[in-house]
C-alpha cells in the first residue's frame, strides 16, 4: 500500500514539474493553452415554482429577464468575460463581442 501512496506521490510531482516546464512556480504556457474550458452563452433567467415548472408542455413560453436587443453574456466555466449579440455564421449561430470584462474583473470573480 506504501508503494502505491509513493507512486501517486511521484505522479503528481512529475506532473507539476511538467505543468512548470520544470521552473517551480511558473506555468509551462502549451501546457495552460491544453485545458479545455467550456463556453456557453446566457439569453436570460428566471425563477419558477416547481408547481409551474411540472406544468410546462411543448409551446410554453418562459419568459426571461432580458428586453429583446439586451447583449447576452458569454460565459466561460460559468464566469462572465463578455457580451454580445447573436449572429449566423454558415447557418449556425454566434456571437459577437461587443464587450470583454477587463481580466482584473474576472480574476475578481474566481
Amino acid at each position: 500500500m506504501a508503494e502505491t501512496n509513493t507512486d501517486v506521490l511521484t505522479d503528481d510531482a512529475e506532473a507539476t514539474s511538467a505543468a512548470t516546464g520544470g521552473k517551480g512556480n511558473k506555468i509551462n504556457a502549451d501546457v495552460l493553452q491544453n485545458i479545455p474550458v467550456t463556453i456557453s452563452v446566457e439569453v436570460g433567467r428566471t425563477s419558477l415554482k416547481i408547481r409551474d415548472l411540472m406544468r410546462l408542455t411543448q409551446g410554453s413560453v418562459v419568459e426571461l429577464d432580458r428586453l429583446a436587443g439586451e447583449p447576452l453574456d458569454l460565459l466561460v466555466n460559468n464566469t462572465l468575460v463578455a457580451q454580445g449579440e447573436v449572429v449566423l455564421v454558415n447557418e449556425r449561430y454566434g456571437v459577437r463581442l461587443t464587450s470583454v470584462i477587463p481580466t482584473a474583473d474576472r480574476v475578481k470573480n474566481l
